[in-house]
């Protein structure tokens, strides 16, 4: 296999694999609103166990000097009513004082084995308590433990002293550690650690939804969905954000 230096474009043997694309195409007319779509994409991404982390998805942030940046994080929830999805972080992390101070962001999904992608582009809210707390609650002890453990983002100066912070919160929430790993490790069954007041979830409210399916030669088949959000105040000084309609456009690849 070669590429051409002046167009980057695949010569040579790598010919013969150059149209794997499946070829689906978006229906005609296009759906009203992307999140159905989106959902079942979703959904058979995880059903065909193609690649680990189907819900994983590259969360792309503006930090306050308005330089951006780029990590993979999980989608843990997406809204049945076709608002938003929720994903899960620690507030003061540099992804977080991104979203803080903006309050905005962008998220793509690439299911390469499918030949789909969707990017959203949107605001920010903050999960309820509630549900920062319930999702918390859900996750694996030392994964909770943890939380309490790493000042996200923050230097340190040796793994050593992350591991020995990570012991002195087991101590905190009486866990009695008696060997290396996950072995020798014993977890009272009584046990509460309390989610951190620094750590929860964000909704991402997307104005803009692309759906993107693969094609042969580029002929990518694209579309974009479009809508406003209206915010207003919470009684709790919260943002609540309201949506209206969508409109759609297909795009050229």
């Amino acid at each position: 296999m070669s590429v051409d230096p002046n167009h980057g474009s695949v010569t040579g043997d790598a010919l013969s694999g150059a149209c794997s694309f499946a070829n689906e195409q978006l229906p005609t007319p296009l759906p009203a609103e992307p999140f159905a779509m989106f959902r079942a994409w979703m959904d058979e991404a995880h059903s065909k166990k193609s690649q680990p982390n189907p819900n994983a998805m590259t969360l792309c942030t503006v930090d306050p000097s308005g330089k951006p940046s780029g990590r993979v994080v999980l989608c843990r929830m997406v809204d049945g009513g076709g608002n938003y999805i929720v994903f899960f972080t620690n507030y003061d992390s540099r992804k977080g004082e991104g979203l803080e101070h903006h309050g905005y962001a962008s998220v793509v999904f690439h299911w390469d084995h499918l030949d789909r992608q969707v990017r959203m582009e949107g605001r920010i809210v903050r999960s309820p308590a509630a549900e920062s707390d319930a999702y918390f609650g859900r996750r694996p002890v030392m994964s909770r433990v943890a939380a309490w453990a790493s000042d996200q983002s923050r230097p340190i100066a040796s793994r050593a002293d992350l591991m020995a912070r990570n012991a002195e919160a087991e101590r905190r929430f009486g866990i009695v550690r008696t060997g290396d790993g996950d072995e020798g490790v014993t977890v009272p069954k009584d046990i509460v650690v309390p989610r951190p007041p620094n750590w929860g979830g964000y909704r991402l409210w997307p104005e803009h939804v692309e759906l993107w399916l693969g094609h042969s030669w580029r002929l990518h088949d694209r579309a974009r969905w479009s809508r406003t959000l209206t915010v207003s105040r919470g009684a709790a000084g919260e943002d609540v954000l309201a949506a209206g309609a969508w409109s759609v456009t297909r795009l050229q690849p």
